[in-house]
């Protein structure tokens, strides 16, 4: 007892298992996740917020399934108070959902939140995408419209409205809302804004012209969007001493090696590829590592190193067991 004391006086508390396994579940080791919020339940750890941990642990696994049944339970160990973890819960469950196929099951969830918080524009949005993907497309017009009405300067939700429209074959109507952003906020846009929304237009020209005006060796935002104009306009070269001279700043950013990694492919420089996605997987809490796994196993394949990218891809599926892409790829790796 005395050294249990004499340990917890001076030092902070060890994190809980269920905060280990949280930590898992963002280095996406959902395997190692799941023992600690089994060692948590174990250990009587708030219930609540491990059935939660072990949802996200299992949509990362993909298996929707399991991902629902734990989000539910979550759910139904509130107190009857609504709060933040319900809302968070909630989102998670939606994507759940999604995920799985089942349509009017997300759809009922971002209502339910919307009922209790009109002001969600996340919900608005995210509602929106589901009714798209049903086919919906007036339905989720007016989602989109909606949250835009409410947040008419947000530029990163305008820009993923139109490339969810995009996706499902409404390219044009996606355009109408970036076209939209430029003439009402002509006088108040930055030149930032205006340049990302001139690259997913395909007006390279323009959007080279406003994002030039930027610092691109220190500032993140320029410098991904000017490299991917030039990547647009076939210059590979030039992109990727873009990606680099920012790298020379700053060696935080996984999405700056990984266009840097793409731009080396295109110019066959294999190792350097390799090693600018290798960087990225190397940061740490970076949110690539699906993109980045995947680009290593194809790189691999483009030096001629088939057993290793075939090693590669088999290990990617095992994290990412639903990716049709992948799967071909691996079987393609099989025959070489």
């Amino acid at each position: 007892m005395l050294c249990a004391f004499l340990a917890g006086c001076g030092s902070e508390a060890a994190p809980s298992y269920t905060e280990q396994g949280m930590d898992a579940v963002a280095a996406l080791d959902y395997e190692k996740a799941l023992a600690l919020f089994q060692t948590a339940r174990e250990n009587g750890e708030e219930e609540r917020l491990l059935y939660r941990g072990m949802g996200l642990a299992y949509l990362g696994k993909t298996d929707y399934e399991a991902a629902i049944a734990y989000l539910e339970t979550a759910l139904r160990l509130g107190d009857g108070i609504v709060e933040d973890l319900d809302f968070d819960i909630n989102y998670y469950l939606a994507t759940a959902y999604f995920k799985n196929g089942q349509m009017q099951e997300a759809v009922g969830v971002y209502d339910a939140i919307l009922g209790l918080r009109p002001e969600e524009t996340d919900a608005c949005y995210l509602r929106g995408c589901v009714k798209l993907a049903e086919g919906n497309f007036d339905a989720a017009q007016a989602d989109f419209n909606a949250a835009i009405a409410q947040e008419p300067k947000n530029y990163d939700r305008m820009i993923r409205i139109y490339m969810v429209l995009e996706e499902y074959g409404y390219r044009e109507a996606g355009q109408v809302y970036l076209q939209n952003a430029m003439k009402e906020n002509e006088k108040s846009i930055s030149d930032y804004d205006m340049g990302r929304i001139c690259y997913y237009m395909g007006d390279y020209e323009n959007a080279r012209s406003f994002l030039e005006r930027l610092k691109t060796t220190t500032d993140y935002g320029a410098a991904l969007y000017l490299g991917r104009t030039y990547e647009a306009l076939g210059d590979y070269n030039y992109a990727a001493s873009i990606y680099a001279g920012y790298t020379e700043y700053d060696q935080t950013k996984a999405e700056i090696y990984n266009q840097l990694g793409l731009c080396r492919m295109q110019l066959k420089e294999f190792d350097a590829a390799l090693m600018a996605f290798q960087t990225a997987m190397n940061i740490e809490g970076n949110d690539m590592m699906q993109t980045l796994k995947f680009n290593e196993a194809i790189t691999y394949e483009y030096m001629g190193d088939y057993k290793t990218a075939a090693s590669l891809m088999n290990s990617y599926l095992r994290s990412y067991p639903d990716d049709e892409t992948a799967k071909r790829e691996y079987e393609f790796l099989q025959t070489r």
